[in-house]
Order: structure tokens, then C-alpha cells, then sequence
């Protein structure tokens, strides 16, 4: 008996991994496809770099919609910062000898894009004000996730200059979505609920 059980479960287990190769393959790699750490942490680099100076041109716009003045001054005091961070990416490529180049950042577009689209579908005041919070925070995260991974290669890569650049960011972005979850703690979700 434990024999058949066994047989039907090996012939279950290979209909299965016949119907995922058919279903899931391998991604081809491109041309130029990144071959080793070194390559994945300057495409990560050229990722960001394209992520904050698109970021620079889309916090002017997030600030003149904002109307809490903690909110206002947070997002001011931001896009500085925003573009700090911008001088300090082109201070990774000058370390590594390398030109400083920018690729669109897909999911920073696409956050952008979201945080428009929340200011266009909300009616200014304390709604837009959770609004923009909730897409700032977003686009906080995604940089907190990108500056800790290349801050994990340049580690490894023993990149110096690149990580004492990559950790300062890290530790801004941390700060700014902190506060941002004071601010809106701070009774401004609460007037959004009765506006």
C-alpha cells in the first residue's frame, strides 16, 4: 500500500512540474544585462539617480498643493535634502570612475504618476493634505528599500566613499518618513475624516 502511494504522489508531483515549466521560464537576460555585483550596484546607482531627479521636479508640485503647514515645511525641507542626495549619488559614480548616468526608474514613475493622479482625485485641505502623505510615504519606502540594498553592495564591494554616501541618505529618508507619520498622526487623518 505504501508502495502505490508513493507512485501516485511521484506522478502528481511530476504533471505539476511539467505544467510550471510550461507556464514559468526563465527570463532571457539582455545584452547588457548586469554579469556581477559591481554591474548590479551601478545600474542600482543610475536606477536611483533618475529616482531623485524626478523626484526634485515632482516636490514643488506636492508642496504648493499642501496645505498643513507642518505638511508645507516637511515636503520644502525635503526637496533639499532631495537634492543633496542627488550630489551625493554623483559623488558614488565620481568614487567609482565612472560617469554619472541616469535610467528611468520605472517604479519611481510610477509612483510619481500615483501621487498626481491622489492630488487630482482629492479636493484641497486635509483630504488632499492624507493624500499627498500617503503617495510621499510610498516613494519613501521604495528609496528606503533601494538606499539599504545598495548600501549592502557597497559594502560587500567595499565601495567606502559609495557607502558613507548611500548610509547619510538612508538615514534622511528614514527621518522624512517618520515624520511624515507624525504629521499625519498629529489630528490631520482625523480632519480628513469630517471635511
Amino acid at each position: 500500500m505504501a508502495t502505490k502511494n508513493a507512485t501516485v504522489k511521484k506522478s502528481t508531483t511530476a504533471k505539476t512540474s511539467t505544467k510550471e515549466s510550461k507556464t514559468s521560464s526563465k527570463t532571457p537576460a539582455k545584452k547588457d544585462a548586469a554579469k556581477d555585483l559591481s554591474d548590479l550596484f551601478e545600474d542600482g546607482l543610475k536606477d536611483i539617480y533618475w529616482a531623485e531627479k524626478a523626484l526634485a521636479k515632482a516636490l514643488p508640485k506636492m508642496h504648493k498643493n499642501a496645505t498643513e503647514p507642518k505638511l508645507k515645511t516637511a515636503i520644502a525641507s525635503h526637496l533639499e535634502e532631495t537634492k543633496e542626495h542627488v550630489k551625493r549619488i554623483e559623488g558614488c559614480f565620481k568614487a567609482l570612475k565612472k560617469r554619472a548616468q541616469a535610467k528611468k526608474c520605472d517604479a519611481m514613475d510610477g509612483l510619481l504618476e500615483e501621487g498626481k493622479s491622489i492630488m487630482e482625485e482629492t479636493k484641497p485641505g486635509a483630504v488632499r493634505d492624507a493624500g499627498i502623505i500617503a503617495a510621499a510615504q510610498k516613494v519613501e519606502h521604495y528609496e528606503i528599500a533601494t538606499y539599504g540594498t545598495l548600501a549592502a553592495y557597497a559594502k560587500v564591494l567595499k565601495e567606502k566613499d559609495c557607502l558613507k554616501y548611500l548610509l547619510s541618505t538612508l538615514d534622511e529618508e528614514k527621518n522624512c518618513n517618520n515624520l511624515l507619520t507624525k504629521i499625519a498622526d498629529t489630528n490631520l487623518n482625523s480632519k480628513a475624516i469630517n471635511e
